[in-house]
């Protein structure tokens, strides 16, 4: 008998499996694949940023060792070696799970798991089948990449991410559709390395979610990069010919536009997995867009059970599922913890880095709130200069009277770690004010997020 059995070993999964261990519990965790570390150690976060560091790695060889007076001759890629490394980066990281599931003394059962009734599980294994009791249990069978019906998916020429990191070459041309994360990602991974891109999104705007200000500026970099876009535009068929992808689509006129490629990733969002658990069977409740359903403590309707990350409501993020997972392990030991999810950062890979935390300029406008908003650019950075990344800016939004950071969005040089800053700030409830005076190193990428609250205090940046 378990005190808790967690089914699924991604980030959320492994890290409530030890922090449930560390309080004591008596823990199993059940994964349906060889490997441990679910979808973002094996087919997401960490091979997609393998790939992104190896194809910039390639793209600053070609585009700015020379300015450098670095002279190297014209690089070549060795494709198959780039997919070596990225294949050992994800056995590393795996490897590591394993290492931390054996030091917390959690059991690890290698099989496909589902619900017999609340305090059992089934455990379908290529030897055959085993049942363990438990006394509660934690849901955290994260997401699959949405399909469509009129989309004929071959996993060869028409792909999911899944398989576009794996490529056995580079796409000559490779149409994404969707202008989100995961596509732009990759979309950056393969234009580097000279594939043709073109990206067809429906809304009329990339990366959508995250503050108008960052779709744009995004946009602009990676149309100078040699993107191709195709915003407001309905996809309609997606077949292969041969060695071709057509793609039909209308545009926001109504007409008809036909796009060939080599190759065609499919990237409109991932859904939540909960084929064959078994959840009928305890008595779990979905909502009606396929999550778990839960409350505010992630416990589902049936008490005992508990539900984390891709498979309950709000961002598809893997350290949201974590944070997840950390919550529902206290709060089982009988500890208060907190999560707010406005302060759960999202950051696009790209480069430069896009990475967001808190309320957005138009959720402001849509609440009413009055807000003031400071922003500056990499281009009046010293440190940026002197690598060369002068693209994009800090923007930072403060409450208009009391001054308090609202949100702080970022595109630019290695964004995705500057943006820690915003959420300390915002977690304390900081003022713009409180960061601009603070001293930040200099010369650093972080001065930027100084002078943008410099700008949001009382417009008087110091170096524009």
């Amino acid at each position: 008998m378990y005190d808790v059995t967690v089914i699924g070993s991604g980030p959320g999964g492994y890290v409530a499996a030890i922090r449930c261990a560390q309080l004591g519990m008596k823990t199993a965790l059940i994964e349906k694949y060889n490997t441990l570390g679910g979808t973002c150690l094996n087919v997401g976060c960490i091979p997609s940023k393998a790939l992104l560091d190896s194809s910039e790695h390639f793209h600053k060889a070609k585009h700015e060792f020379a300015t450098h007076g670095i002279e190297i001759g014209e690089p070549k890629i060795n494709f198959p070696q780039m997919m070596k490394r990225k294949g050992e980066v994800v056995q590393q990281t795996c490897d590591g799970i394993e290492y931390l599931m054996k030091k917390n003394k959690i059991d690890v059962y290698k099989g496909f798991g589902s619900f017999v009734d609340k305090n059992t599980i089934k455990i379908e294994k290529e030897d055959g089948t085993e049942e363990i009791k438990t006394d509660k249990t934690i849901i955290a069978t994260g997401s699959k990449p949405i399909m469509l019906p009129f989309i004929e998916f071959d996993k060869k020429r028409v792909i999911t991410s899944t398989e576009a990191l794996s490529l056995d070459e580079v796409p000559e041309h490779l149409v994404i559709i969707g202008g989100g994360v995961i596509g732009l990602e990759l979309g950056s991974v393969y234009g580097r390395l000279g594939a043709q891109v073109t990206v067809v999104e429906f809304m009329d705007g990339i990366i959508p979610t995250m503050d108008v200000a960052m779709g744009k500026e995004l946009q602009r970099v990676l149309k100078k990069e040699g993107f191709k876009f195709h915003l407001k535009t309905k996809v309609t068929s997606v077949k292969t010919e041969g060695e071709e992808v057509v793609i039909k689509a209308e545009d926001k006129k109504g007409k008809e536009i036909e796009i060939k490629a080599s190759h065609c990733l499919v990237s409109i969002g991932r859904r939540p997995y909960t084929d064959k658990l078994g959840l009928e069977n305890a008595g779990v409740k979905l909502d009606d867009r396929g999550r778990v359903e839960v409350d505010g403590h992630l416990q589902t309707n049936v008490e005992g059970i508990y539900a984390i990350g891709d498979v309950v409501k709000g961002a598809m993020l893997a350290h949201k599922a974590e944070e997840e997972g950390v919550f529902v392990a206290e709060s089982i030991a009988g500890q208060k913890p907190h999560i707010n999810y406005k302060l759960i950062p999202g950051v696009v890979y790209t480069w430069p880095e896009v990475a967001s935390v808190g309320y957005t300029e138009q959720e402001l406008k849509e609440e009413g709130r009055k807000f003031k908003s400071g922003a500056f650019p990499f281009k009046a950075s010293g440190r940026a200069r002197a690598s060369m990344d002068t693209d994009g800016l800090v923007k930072v939004l403060a409450d208009a009277e009391t001054d308090e950071i609202l949100g702080m969005h970022i595109i630019g040089p290695r964004a995705a770690d500057m943006i820690a800053e915003g959420v300390v700030a915002m977690e304390y409830r900081a003022s713009a004010e409180d960061i601009s005076r603070m001293s930040h190193a200099h010369p650093t990428y972080t001065e930027s997020i100084k002078e943008a609250c410099l700008a949001a205090t009382e417009d008087r940046a110091l170096h524009i």
